[in-house]
């Protein structure tokens, strides 16, 4: 059971997290790999809407998909959007990234071999990574124009979609960490983050939910 204050902790988070960006028409869509095959669907809906004419997913496997996306998160992507009426033409795969970083730098490689040029672009991530996903965009990528999309929805309906309260908590908590000490590494733009959003991190790892975060090394 989560108590009703940690509960309050992980909206905090949950809130913060999320740019609030209104996406509108841009060179390409990139859909950031992960356990949510909600990040395709939102990129689909983007496509179809008119707001990207290509989209690139990119993912590799980690110990949270290996089982259930043997074959890359990219390429699991790609077969949903397919199904989801995306043309083939209109989505690319990059299957070697295994982090953030290389997501958009990957991306951004294939993206110049194919002769694509990009003066913006829409990176779908899951709701609770969309600040992280920005802050790294914006360091790889400066030059562009960075528009943040996910599904919208509240964090009780996400939890839901997933099935899984544990892993979304742990996931959200390690995303906050990120936030804190990335930047200091060179590897994202720095985030303000307001004292309330920290302290609610910190009882939240205090609590336990710690299984997604970077050692202090």
């Amino acid at each position: 059971m989560i108590s009703a204050s940690a509960w309050s902790d992980i909206e905090l988070l949950w809130e913060f997290q999320q740019m609030h960006h209104e996406p509108h028409p841009c060179s390409v869509g990139i859909g950031l790999g992960s356990h949510d095959l909600g990040v395709a669907d939102v990129a689909a809906d983007l496509y179809h809407r008119g707001l990207i004419p290509l989209i690139v997913f990119t993912g590799a496997t980690s110990r949270t998909t290996q089982a259930r996306m043997p074959r890359g998160e990219a390429e699991h992507y790609r077969e949903r959007a397919l199904d989801l009426g995306v043309p083939s033409a209109a989505v690319l795969v990059e299957p070697h990234a295994r982090n953030t970083g290389e997501n958009i730098e990957f991306s951004r490689q294939l993206l110049a071999e194919r002769g694509v040029v990009v003066s913006s672009a829409l990176i779908v991530s899951k709701p609770y990574e969309e600040r992280r996903a920005y802050a790294t965009a914006c360091k790889v990528w400066p030059d562009i124009e960075i528009v943040s999309a996910s599904a919208r929805m509240t964090l009780a309906e996400y939890v839901d979609s997933i099935q899984d309260v544990h892993l979304v908590i742990d996931m959200l908590v390690g995303a906050q960490q990120r936030l804190l000490i990335y930047p200091e590494k060179g590897f994202m733009t720095r985030q303000e983050v307001p004292e309330v959003v920290t302290a609610a991190y910190e009882r939240l790892c205090a609590a336990g939910f710690t299984s997604r975060l970077m050692s202090a090394e």
